[in-house]
């Protein structure tokens, strides 16, 4: 137990979320309790991860959840731990919820030149009628951008992914590559927009350009007769242009979707109700968007990709191969994570602020703001 990598919980205090800064000590260690010295608030080290207010081992804990990120059935692990269906569930849900707030603060709120993105669906069977998970991944790293889960497939659910690849994306020379779903091509114009400032004078809402350097292609798959025919399409953009993205993101080919088809057989691979023909029928959607959280971050954080591997030389002995996962190769992360990490991983909480109030702030509070507030 480090209090150095320790920070305050306590939304009140303002030295939360704050590591390093000597604010953290040790209050007991038979307890695994810390004391923060602003607040004079003590807190479990768990506070912040998964296994707070667990009764189980996190060894445990950490065992079935790596067991169902990869695909084991429920019941094989109700049988082979011994514990009870609604214990393995609430882990699930409680793993799937952390995945997902860890994805959203090191994958979704950094912004970059993405060159390539594509993006599909994936029609999920339900007990009562179907879901559609909605998945995107930039290229070059192989890194999965984020899903979206809809009981329908409209145009609202491809807006919303859309939305989340843009908010990634610089505004640079990008190709998206997708399917024959028309809905792909208004929801990309749609969302890679900007506002551009009103000349002064002017009243009433800004006007929304376009990007420039926006390539959008599609590729069309149709059985006829037994015989597969691929059509592809530039729908916006140059072609040389498409041909250049292509060039600098895959290094050879043409237009396809192949990474998100890999990266669809993954996810159809490890969560169940995915599968083609399966007797294990999504319930909610909920417990679909956890497992798409879990499996993606350890898609991402946790996973070698051997097309991602470089050659390092050695001198006289030759070469070796130095594996890295996407979050790696986005330089998300400098190394490989492990599932505990994973889940011991805290979010960071926002920085105190002063709060507001009537009249003019003591010299006390604003000595206070100054201090824990940079």
């Amino acid at each position: 137990m480090n209090p150095q990598e320790l920070f305050c919980p306590n939304m009140d205090c303002p030295a939360r979320g704050q590591k390093g800064k000597g604010n953290i000590q040790i209050h007991s260690q038979k307890d695994q309790r810390c004391l923060c010295t602003v607040c004079e608030q003590t807190f479990t080290i768990t506070k912040g991860t998964i296994f707070y207010r667990l009764r189980h081992a996190p060894e445990l804990v950490i065992q079935v959840l790596v067991l169902l990120a990869y695909g084991c059935p429920l019941q094989a692990i109700v049988q082979a731990f011994g514990l009870d269906e609604r214990t393995v569930r609430d882990w699930h849900a409680r793993a799937g919820k952390h995945c997902q707030q860890v994805h959203e603060h090191l994958v979704e709120s950094t912004v970059h030149d993405l060159k390539q993105a594509q993006a599909d669906e994936i029609k999920v069977k339900a007990q009562k009628g179907t879901f559609w998970m909605a998945l995107a991944i930039w290229v070059q790293p192989r890194l999965w951008i984020g899903g979206v889960v809809s009981p329908k497939r409209d145009l609202d659910l491809i807006q919303a992914l859309a939305d989340k690849v843009k908010q990634m994306a610089l505004c640079r020379p990008l190709l998206l590559a997708v399917d024959g779903l028309a809905s792909y091509v208004s929801a990309f114009r749609f969302a890679f927009r900007s506002k551009f400032p009103r000349s002064k004078g002017e009243t009433g809402r800004c006007k929304m350009v376009a990007w420039q350097d926006i390539a959008i292609v599609q590729v069309v798959k149709q059985r006829v007769e037994g015989v597969l025919q691929v059509e592809r399409r530039i729908v916006q953009g140059a072609t040389g242009m498409v041909e250049r993205l292509i060039q600098t993101t895959q290094g050879k080919g043409m237009i396809n979707t192949a990474f998100i088809e890999r990266l669809n057989a993954t996810f159809r691979q490890r969560i169940s109700a995915l599968t083609r023909r399966t007797r294990n029928l999504a319930q909610q959607a909920e417990t679909l968007i956890a497992g798409m959280y879990l499996v993606g971050c350890f898609y991402n954080f946790c996973d070698f990709h051997k097309s991602l591997r470089l050659k390092l030389s050695v001198g006289s002995f030759g070469h070796r191969w130095v594996q890295r996962t996407p979050a790696i190769a986005a330089g998300l992360t400098d190394h490989q994570w492990t599932p505990a990490e994973l889940f011991h991983f805290r979010i960071p909480l926002p920085r105190w602020k002063l709060p507001k109030q009537r009249g003019r702030p003591s010299i006390a509070l604003l000595q206070l703001a100054h201090q824990w507030a940079q």
